[in-house]
């Protein structure tokens, strides 16, 4: 399972890699890049700059 850190460094098991990528894509970039929103997902928040988009990009499921 993949692991994040939230905005309060607070570590997240992301249970399902695929479909958190695909919301963040969908949702939280313009033309391919992140749009410095904030994403919550079950209390944590997640801000989606360059940063974070590149890292989650890079992750893998295994």
């Amino acid at each position: 399972m993949a692991k994040v850190k939230d905005i309060y460094g607070k570590n997240y098991n992301i249970p399902d890699l695929e479909l958190f990528k695909n919301h963040i894509k969908n949702f939280h970039t313009v033309n391919g890049y992140p749009d410095n929103s904030i994403h919550e997902e079950n209390g944590y928040y997640f801000k989606i700059d360059e940063r974070f988009y590149n890292s989650i990009n890079n992750l893998s499921s295994e």
